[in-house]
């Protein structure tokens, strides 16, 4: 795993410069909420009407900020892709709710948990990534117990106690990430399929129902201690950068 590189943006009409993307690369960003620096008020002015009647709809100030923040750094990140101004870019939904752009060539997922946010960004081939706040008190093997795979919750047992609050999480977030890129979310059962849980290895889209493990690359994101993060894309021959978004 790679260092993550610091690149800035600017918040203007037009982006002052354009990313590049090569055929096989994925660019995956990252934002620490509480290093960002443009106001929320810009960042909702960029929103369409769509965006800012759901963001209305947040029952508590910090859900709707946070959504705010999330779709319109989007807007502005991918404005630096496409050339477009960031309040003009036009999004559609799949069938299941994935969101891509209406000019489909760039593709993007967005995940976020609280106080970082990921965006990963690529051209002509699906993606989806992940990201969840590690909370050691979460009682993660009821969970797995409801949604893990058999082969993964035996996988989770035998590991020793105190790696199993970790292996849990990573291995949610690389099935999250898949999922996601799939396009099929939560219609996609998490039993259906299997991946690695062991930190200390590479992650790895074990088995699948439907689908062939082998048109996937899946990996492990390094977030911190606090974080356990994962990026799925089509393409075993994806190459993957890694962004941090200064402002």
């Amino acid at each position: 795993m790679g260092e993550w590189e610091k690149s800035a943006i600017v918040l203007t009409e037009y982006p002052d410069q354009r990313f590049t993307l090569a055929e096989n690369e994925v660019q995956v960003w990252r934002v620490f909420e509480g290093q960002q620096a443009f106001p929320l008020e810009r960042l909702q002015a960029i929103l369409s009407l769509e965006e800012r009647d759901r963001a209305a709809k947040f029952r508590f100030e910090t859900d709707r900020d946070r959504f705010i923040l999330a779709r319109g750094l989007l807007r502005v990140l991918l404005s630096y892709y496409t050339g477009q101004a960031a309040a003009d870019l036009c999004f559609r939904y799949g069938e299941f709710g994935k969101p891509e752009l209406e000019s489909p060539a760039v593709c993007f997922n967005v995940s976020h948990s609280p106080g970082l946010i990921l965006y990963a960004v690529t051209r002509n081939r699906a993606v989806g990534i992940d990201v969840e706040f590690i909370r050691a008190d979460f009682p993660y093997l009821e969970i797995a117990q409801k949604f893990f795979a058999p082969q993964e919750l035996a996988m989770l047992r035998q590991l020793p106690p105190e790696m199993q609050c970790l292996a849990f999480f990573w291995g949610w977030t690389c099935k999250e990430a898949y999922i996601k890129a799939t396009g099929k979310g939560l219609s996609l059962p998490l039993n259906q399929f299997t991946v690695s849980l062991l930190p200390t290895e590479p992650a790895q889209l074990l088995s699948t129902v439907g689908d062939s493990p082998d048109r996937w690359l899946l990996q492990a994101l390094n977030l911190g201690e606090n974080y356990a993060g994962a990026l799925a894309v089509e393409g075993r021959d994806s190459q993957v950068k890694l962004l941090e978004l200064c402002i």
